[in-house]
């Protein structure tokens, strides 16, 4: 299979290239990606090591040169986006640009060329927000209420992912994931920011009251729902991946500082985010009953192993 892969050198992309190719070394990745500040250099040089990949430097809206990328492809798997909340609130254009726009013009050109399957990567946060007193899941039925300027051009992009297979046939999937964590992922984002600080003895942030929650999945586990559902998956169909490691991002500062060995007086609470989300809680079933998927990883374990890598690579991100 030859697959067509955008975003490949982002936190999710690089490692579903690389779990991708390990798994079926027999295929080929065309990894489309522009190289932004998200794009991971230390990625980038694991990637070079690899058989059957070829990247690309360039941006999804290009109609001219996703046509030529597109050319010979059996699938395409669409991680490119733009992703940090912040970043979306501050000024939302790129995020419609690339989110929406860009998907457009995937899903036109897949179409054009004959792509047989088309896999779209998107998140939980287009349903909104839980109570913290709730019980309550997220699912493939859950109506889309997205709070934010990033959830809003992701919960734009699966529509036309949706419509795309009802109207003109396409073979599309979808995955709505839980908050992923793991190798390559930038430092501005939650985990790897409180490790970077930890290790530097540096304050760490943390919105509010720090009781907002997440799910948490690891990156190699997402990489594997990705995979099944591209290569089983129903046409047509969404399903929500997510492991059942519910904890608020205070939880998650703490625990990270006791792996590390630091004091809980790091920690510095800062101005909540504007519209912040209360908690996100996904419910899987779908995909572990239909597909057999199951996450493999333990959390606490694969927070340690992240931990350790961050330590290995620390200077990296200096």
């Amino acid at each position: 299979m030859k697959l067509l892969v955008t975003g490949g050198l982002g936190f999710i992309g690089s490692n579903f290239v690389k779990y991708h190719l390990t798994e079926h070394p027999e295929d080929e990745v065309v990894n489309l990606d522009k190289e932004t500040y998200a794009a991971s250099p230390l990625a980038l040089r694991e990637l070079r090591k690899l058989r059957n990949h070829r990247l690309v430097k360039g941006d999804i809206c290009d109609r001219n040169l996703v046509g030529k990328c597109m050319g010979g492809v059996d699938a395409v798997v669409h991680i490119a986006a733009e992703t940090h909340v912040d970043r979306s609130i501050r000024n939302p254009r790129p995020f419609v640009r690339t989110n929406v726009a860009g998907t457009l013009n995937l899903l036109m050109t897949a179409r054009k060329c004959g792509v047989s399957r088309f896999h779209h990567v998107s998140t939980d946060e287009v349903y909104g927000s839980l109570a913290l007193d709730s019980d309550k899941m997220f699912d493939e039925a859950t109506r889309y209420s997205p709070r934010n300027p990033y959830s809003a051009s992701k919960a734009s992009s699966d529509f036309l992912v949706q419509t795309f297979h009802e109207t003109y046939g396409l073979h599309t999937t979808i995955t709505n994931c839980s908050n992923n964590f793991g190798p390559f992922q930038n430092a501005e984002k939650l985990i790897p920011k409180a490790i970077l600080n930890a290790l530097s003895d540096r304050p760490i942030p943390v919105y509010g009251d720090g009781k907002n929650v997440r799910d948490w999945l690891y990156v190699d586990d997402h990489c594997s729902a990705i995979d099944l559902a591209l290569r089983e998956g129903k046409p047509g169909e969404t399903y929500c991946i997510s492991a059942g490691n519910e904890f608020s991002n205070l939880q998650i500062t703490k625990m990270l500082l006791d792996i590390i060995g630091k004091d809980d007086k790091l920690i510095q609470f800062v101005e909540d985010r504007l519209g912040h989300d209360r908690r996100y809680s996904l419910d899987s079933a779908k995909i572990r009953s239909q597909l057999g998927w199951h996450s493999q990883h333990p959390f606490r374990e694969a927070l340690t192993q992240t931990v350790s890598w961050y330590r290995e690579h620390k200077n990296s991100f200096s």
